[in-house]
């Protein structure tokens, strides 16, 4: 939820923001500032939660918390590539992967009950599916309407 209000609220202030120093709307690049923040964001968890997020990895991922901090090391650098005009397409279709690749780790994390803040076994479950699915669908669709469409 609190990635989705990052997204939204970085995005409403950038349009109004670059209304007014360009004079004009600029609604792919609100979304790439956007986006941009909301992985920034989203990467300091990968720090801040890591022992958490590494349970949301199976069990035959190898070098787990690695692998944590390397998702959150790309957050970054993809959030640094949307801002780039010679890296947004590419930066874009790789976020895109990414966030299909990612899915299964939350969709596992549901289904064990995970907290990732905590790194406990008290999590929403199966439930917060319902939110997530949508929430990463949103996601491939912003990236790609505001770093590969336009």
């Amino acid at each position: 939820m609190k990635p989705l209000l990052v997204l939204t609220i970085v995005f409403i202030i950038s349009v109004f923001a670059i209304r007014l120093v360009q004079g004009t709307y600029e609604i792919a690049l609100a979304g790439r500032i956007a986006m941009s923040v909301m992985l920034l964001f989203t990467a300091m968890g990968h720090f801040k939660f890591d022992a958490g997020m590494s349970m949301m990895l199976p069990d035959f991922v190898p070098y787990k918390m690695k692998m944590v901090h390397l998702t959150g090391i790309f957050e970054i650098a993809a959030a640094t590539g949307l801002l780039l005009p010679n890296f947004k397409v590419v930066t874009g279709w790789l976020l895109i992967v990414f966030f299909i690749l990612v899915l299964p780790a939350n969709v596992y994390a549901a289904m064990n009950h995970i907290d990732y803040q905590k790194a406990t076994f008290n999590g929403p479950g199966l439930t917060y599916l319902w939110f997530r699915i949508p929430l990463q669908l949103l996601f491939i669709l912003w990236v790609y309407v505001s770093s590969i469409k336009y």
